[in-house]
Formats: structure tokens, sequence, C-alpha cells
């Protein structure tokens, strides 16, 4: 007989994709028997993975505030196949502690209306068989906890709020009474047997302070993560606020309840970078002595400089200059390095074939080939073959999401709520890397600048930024903390989701699979990089590459799709600066033309507006695309 011990089974399963973005630490999940908040990253057990990206890792070092050879990039634990492997795992702990007892009661009001009735026990009453009334009775874990804004989560004190005093002591039964269907907080009612009985519907009141002050618990970190707590309410003069935190009402199952806040990359040359470390070897002893350009040039015919003058004199010696006057380099954002790499692909020579050994392949379609009606918007195509992207979480946040800006990076002075910590001091955190393919598509830059100076698409930007800046009234954020993402960005958007909605028909991919990033840098140049990526080779079967040697088609068809919407008038002459309608980030853009699937979308469906890429029936005359093009 064999005497070894067979691990335990988990008590659920994941995958690696949906703990960078849905059950990630803090997160909570129902099991079959109970609910649980996923343990910080000091409980996570098993052998991980390092992902090596460099970009990714500075700039998740730079979001986090530390030194970036103190983090790594890794994936989460994998399960073993080898029964002698180390016990591999996500551990979490039970919450909420408070659990409801299924017993088919009722209990009638004074004013006559009859209640369905469920006594409130303790997580130690029902870890040892909850018995109501001497019967083995089934509980389930309460709908209902509490949360702060800085991410906190605790249990209500349900003594407290029943008898609206924190200081009770009374210790009899507690029950949770609810009419209708349940879901109408003005009929769930917390009844203690002393009498007191109160609406749960009391900490649903804006700015309601019954639930008090937060305590700063974090379950997700084991009993020693409790910290203190106050709000973070960045006020008119753009301080933060140091007042007391209250709680909030959060339904345990509600969307609202976490969001994660991840950084992604794709992996791409980084010509500014390469270029540094090559004049890093020769500066010292051989380039900080040249006086001019032709010093370079005569360096050059070296052997030793071969590999360096693959990047020409003329780049070589401004970055000489740059390091004798001292000039610092400028910290390039996440997007700037990509767009810069995409618009530097080589041109293709034929039907290049992707290797497997290169995390970036991309080549610019010959624009000979492009249909002439497109040349004077479109200046270049990359067909990119393969691509990896790496993604990294960074934190969470509750009741409102942090997402990138337009630039990729994490803008935490954006929202009212500030992201709680994955772990004490995080060593790593959670990433995945998704091989994928592409297609890439260069907006000319003059293109956009005379499209900018007509006075019909001046008026509609400044509809949209004033839209925008409702909205961030409406928050409580000032206007001066961020930016509006500008009318180029909002165009280039509302064309990619456009054109996701027309290739998914043709490129053999679900347009829930394709994803977008969008580039709008005035110094740089526009475009949009449609992708792929899954954690396999699903993702590189080469229908996007097919659709960028036929993208004028798609194109034609994409306009045609954004002409005409099935909830026209409406949606055509929907105002963005109209706050009765609670649209303040969207132009002509609704379900029936523009939303698609928030997985594809990098702005959660918001920054669109269709009267901007195709003229609609409400003809503003403020589109991108004339008539004659589709």
């Amino acid at each position: 007989m064999s005497n070894k011990k067979s691990q335990p089974k988990p008590s659920g399963e994941l995958r690696q994709s949906q703990v960078l973005t849905t059950f990630g630490p803090g997160s909570m999940v129902d099991l079959p028997t109970h609910s649980v908040v996923i343990a910080g990253l000091t409980y996570w057990k098993g052998d991980r993975q390092t992902i090596w990206e460099d970009r990714l890792r500075y700039k998740v070092a730079k979001s986090l505030d530390i030194d970036p050879q103190t983090i790594q990039l890794c994936t989460p634990p994998q399960q073993s196949s080898d029964p002698r492997a180390a016990l591999s795992g996500i551990d979490a702990f039970v919450f909420p502690t408070w659990f409801l007892g299924q017993v088919d009661r009722t209990y009638q009001h004074k004013d006559g209306k009859v209640y369905r009735t469920r006594p409130l026990v303790r997580w130690s009453a029902v870890r040892s068989g909850f018995k109501h009334e001497g019967r083995k009775t089934q509980a389930v874990p309460v709908r209902f906890v509490q949360a702060c804004t800085n991410g906190h989560l605790s249990d209500i004190d349900w003594y407290a709020f029943a008898h609206n005093d924190f200081n009770t002591r009374c210790c009899k039964p507690l029950w949770l009474d609810e009419g209708g269907s349940g879901n109408d907080f003005e009929e769930i009612f917390v009844r203690c047997e002393c009498g007191k009985r109160r609406p749960l519907s009391n900490a649903k009141l804006k700015d309601s302070k019954v639930l008090g002050k937060c305590q700063g618990l974090r379950p997700w970190l084991g009993p020693r993560g409790q910290e203190s707590c106050t709000t973070h309410k960045i006020n008119s003069n753009g301080d933060t606020t140091e007042q007391p935190e209250y709680n909030r009402l959060l339904v345990r199952s509600a969307s609202n309840t976490y969001f994660s806040q991840t950084l992604s990359v794709i992996s791409m040359p980084d010509q500014a970078a390469e270029l540094k470390k090559a004049v890093d070897c020769f500066y010292e002893e051989d380039l900080q002595f040249a006086e001019d350009l032709a010093d370079i040039q005569k360096e050059f015919k070296k052997p030793k400089f071969a590999e360096l003058a693959n990047f020409g004199a003329e780049v070589v010696w401004t970055e000489v200059k740059r390091r004798k006057s001292g000039l610092t380099i400028p910290d390039k954002s996440i997007k700037q390095v990509e767009l810069e790499a995409l618009l530097a692909c080589p041109d293709e020579m034929g039907k290049e074939v992707p290797t497997a050994d290169q995390d970036f392949q991309g080549y610019a379609r010959r624009l000979d080939t492009l249909d002439a009606k497109w040349r004077s918007a479109i200046d270049r195509v990359v067909l990119v073959h393969r691509l990896r992207e790496v993604t990294a979480l960074i934190g969470f946040t509750r009741f409102e999401a942090a997402m990138p800006n337009i630039e990729g990076e994490i803008d935490d002075l954006a929202i009212n709520v500030r992201r709680a910590k994955l772990d004490f001091e995080p060593k790593w955190v959670p990433a995945i890397e998704n091989l994928g393919e592409g297609v890439f598509i260069s907006i000319s830059r003059d293109a956009i600048r005379k499209w900018l100076e007509r006075p019909e698409v001046k008026a509609r930007e400044k509809k949209l930024e004033q839209g925008f800046y409702k909205w961030l009234d409406t928050r409580g954020i000032p206007r001066d903390r961020t930016k509006f993402p500008g009318t180029p960005y909002i165009m280039l958007h509302s064309l990619s989701h456009l054109l996701i909605t027309a290739v998914s028909l043709d490129c053999g991919y679900a347009s829930s699979a394709i994803r977008e990033r969008i580039y709008a840098f005035d110094d740089i140049g526009y475009g949009i990089l449609l992708h792929t990526g899954t954690s396999g080779s699903e993702g590189t079967l080469g229908g996007l590459v097919e659709v960028g040697r036929r993208i004028e088609e798609h194109l034609g068809r994409a306009l045609e799709y954004g002409r005409l919407c099935s909830n026209d008038p409406v949606c055509a002459q929907h105002q963005p600066d109209d706050a009765q309608e609670d649209r303040l980030l969207h132009g002509a853009a609704c379900h029936g033309c523009l939303l698609i699937a928030e997985t594809s979308c990098e702005r959660r469906n918001e920054m669109l507006d269709r009267a901007l890429v195709v003229n609609t029936v409400a003809g503003l005359g403020t589109e991108f695309f004339p008539d004659i093009v589709s």
C-alpha cells in the first residue's frame, strides 16, 4: 500500500484569466455551501512561472510606487498532475460570516402585512451544523455586506443596525423579514426578538452613515489585514481630505463589488531603448569624443560599429548630443511605444510566414495596393502576423472602476475611489501572456487636422466636451483632474467598434474575441489596432491578417453599418451635453449601432459617436469619411 497522502480536493476551480479579471484577491466567490473571499498573494501556494516583460514591470512598479527591481510578473499557481508535487492553489476565507437559516416561517407585522422571515446566524453555528428548533437546517450566506471606497470589506453589524445603536448589548435572535420578491429594500427589515425592527433601505440613502465608520478590515489578507481608513474624496481644490470613511451597503452578488485594475502591453521592440543600449557599449570610450555628424560617420567605418550603424548616423548623433547636453529621456507611455513600433514596421516583400521565435512580427502592406479612394485617409496598413499581450493585475476598486487613460496608463485621480492592495508588501503581481495576431490601420495626420478645422466638427467637439465635463461634475471629480480624450480619439474609437462588427462576420473570430487599442497622439500619429489574444494558439489563425489584405472592403461595410441605426432618428439626434438622458459620454451611439462586448472595448463602451465617422440621418456634417468613400 502506498503511504503517500493524496492532495485535498479544491473547493472550486478558476481559469488563470479569471483570476486577473473577475476573481482576484478581495473578490467574493459563491461555493455550494458558503461564500468566500479570495485571499491575498501571501496565501497563494505553488510554483509560479516568471513572465519577462520589462516595460510592463516598470509601469507596474510606477503605479505601485515601488522599485522596479523588487517586483516580478508571475503566472498564478498552476495545478500539477504530479501527485508528489507540493500543494498548489489559492486560499480563500469564509465571507460573509453571517448566514440565513432556510426555514419556512412567516411574520405578520402589526399593520397586517405578512413577511417571509429567516433567522440570522453566525458561521460558527453553521460550521458545526445549524439546528433550528432541534432540526438540522440548511443555511445560506446573507446577501448583504458593507464596504467603503478604499476597498475595505466587512460584515454588517446586524445588532447595531437593528437597534440603531452601536453600543447595544442585546443578544436576542435576529431575523430578516422580506416582503414581495425580496428585491425591494423598502420591503426588507432586520428584526430583533426584543421588538426592534428597521428597514434595510435606511442603509441605501445617499451619504448614509447608519452602517458606521469603516474599521479598515481586509478579510482577504487574513486576521492581520486591518488598517486605518480615511476618506479619499477629491475636493474642489485638488487636495484629499482625511475625514473618517463610512461604510456603504453592498449586495454581495452585484457587479460593483469588484473591479480589477490591470495594465497590459503589447510586447514590441522599443527603438529608443534599443538605441540607448547600443550607444551605452561605445559611449565612454569612443562616441563621447565625437564633435559632429562627420565624426560619427567616420567611426561607423570601423567593423566594431557594424550593429550600431544599423540605427543610422543621424539617429546616433542625436542620442550623443542628448547625452552631452545632460537632457533626460522622456518617459514614454505604454501606447506611445506601441504606436512607434507599429509605424516603423518594414514593408512586406511577399506573403511572410509567422515564426514562433518572435514575440512581434508585423509587415506594412504596400500602399500602391490600397484602393485609391482610401489613400487620402489611410497612410499605413500593418499586418501583424504575431503579437504577445501581457496583462498584470495591480489592485482593485469597489463601487466604481478605474480604467486606463487613452495612453494606456492608470489614472488613479480620475475617480473618487482608491485602489486596494493585493498583499501587504507585494514582491510579485499576477500576470498572464496571450498570443495573437492583428491588423493596424494608421489614419493620416494631415487628414485629421483638416477635418478638425471644419466648423461643424468644432461645434460637435464642444458638445462632446461639455458632456464629458458634466459627467465629471455628476461624480464629484474636479475638472482639472482629468483631460477630455479629444475628438480624434472618439472618432477612432467609434470606427473601431464599427470595424469589429464588420470583420467578425468574415475573419473566423467572434466579435467578443477581437480587442481594440486606440492610438491618438497629435505629435506621432493616429491609428487602430484590432487584435486577438488567447493563452494557446487559437489567437493566431490568420483571420485578421487576411482582413488587412482586404481592409477596403471591410471599412466600406463598417461605414455602411454606421450610417443607419435601428433606433434612428432618436440615436442620431442625441445630444451628448443633455444631462437628463444620462448618456453624457455618448454622441450618436447606442446598443443598436456602436456598443459591443465589453471584453472587446478599452473604454467600457464610452466615448463613442458615429456622427464623427460617417454621415447620419441627423445630417450634422461632422463625418470624417465622405459619402463617396463608402
